[in-house]
């Protein structure tokens, strides 16, 4: 087995695994690294004596200000299957090498994997990693607690039958009542962000760029695709979804305060799904939800919304750190502290 590393523009071998691979994901991606220009990049492959490529590894790289330090990230990675604990121990080495040319003071990995999957823990302990406090909100780079449906080639017929009837009653009101929902092109980016804009200064939370939406839609191509809510011929709600390999991800979505009687998101969630089931995919994934059950929680509508589709719950092993050179790690720490003071 060997490692090499590669470059943000010749990563295309990379890129096809992760599409291949059934634990791929499209932030391991040069195309992901391409969205996030303003941090650095590099990927690792690792392959067998023959050859063939057994896994590999995004890794992000940001600057800590006021420090030589960097810090590695790997979002929803590394790719490999969730028990090949040489082929995982191989990628991380080699990032861990990598990292050396930028004064790296930690690696954090957060792996889409089911949290009572004991075997990847055990791997990840063994090679020093050390998990995050585990948080029921959404502390973490990526979400912690998802909704996913299993595909597992069911027809469209079935998975809006498998919906909870109110839910399937809110897409035909939709229908019912003339909205239409079209896939757009990045030149309807800031109609887009005006509609985020409104929803995040009603659910208080901080929202991207016109511009950072526009890239994701230019990068990923035909495997990104706005989708935007129109009645009366105004748009009234959007969604970003993004597909890679066997899922496609909800990635953004808001809608405006008023028309919000006429359903645009259950009609825009049915279409994202649709666009699964149609490309051959096995999950469909909703993205974040908050762990705290509880109905008095304030995003608790969240959760409701996207469990009546019949999704499964899942929660992932979440965050981990590997502390490359504690002492960096202390200085950093205590630079981010001043800062968050200074705020």
């Amino acid at each position: 087995m060997r490692t090499e590393i590669v470059d943000i523009n010749g990563a295309g071998e990379l890129d096809a695994f992760t599409a291949r691979h059934p634990n791929g994901h499209f932030l391991q991606t040069s195309l992901w690294g391409k969205v996030k220009d303003d941090w650095g990049w590099f990927g690792v492959i690792c392959r067998d004596d023959g050859g063939e490529i057994k896994g590999t590894m995004a890794v992000l790289l940001r600057k800590i200000t006021a420090t030589p330090y960097h810090m590695m990230y790997a979002p929803r990675g590394p790719v490999c299957d969730f028990d090949d604990e040489e082929t995982f121990n191989l990628l991380i080495d080699a990032a861990k090498q990598e990292g050396k040319k930028y004064k790296a003071y930690e690696l954090k990995i957060d792996k889409d994997v089911p949290s009572d999957n004991e075997v990847y823990k055990g791997i990840t302990s063994k090679a020093g990693f050390i998990p995050k406090e585990r948080s029921l909100d959404f502390d973490d780079f990526q979400c912690r607690f998802v909704f996913r449906i299993n595909i597992d080639g069911r027809s469209e017929d079935e998975i809006f039958s498998s919906f909870a009837s109110k839910h399937r009653y809110n897409v035909r009101v939709a229908l019912k009542h003339g909205v239409e929902v079209k896939i757009c092109s990045s030149e309807k980016k800031e109609d887009f962000f005006e509609i985020m804009q409104i929803t995040g200064e009603r659910d208080n939370f901080a929202i991207r760029s016109a511009d950072y939406f526009g890239k994701i839609l230019d990068v990923f191509g035909e495997n990104a695709r706005l989708y935007m809510a129109y009645y009366e011929e105004k748009p009234i709600a959007g969604t970003l979804a993004v597909r890679w390999g066997n899922k496609v991800w909800y990635f953004y979505g808001g809608s405006l305060s008023s028309h919000r009687n006429v359903m645009p998101n259950y009609l825009l969630q049915w279409e994202m799904i649709k666009w699964a089931i149609e490309s051959g995919c096995d999950i469909y994934d909703f993205r974040g939800v908050s762990g705290n059950l509880d109905e008095s929680n304030p995003l608790y509508g969240l959760y409701r919304f996207k469990k009546g589709f019949n999704g499964d719950f899942i929660e992932f092993a979440g965050e981990m750190d590997l502390i490359l050179k504690p002492a960096a790690a202390k200085i950093v720490a205590a630079s981010q502290e001043i800062k968050k003071k200074i705020r």
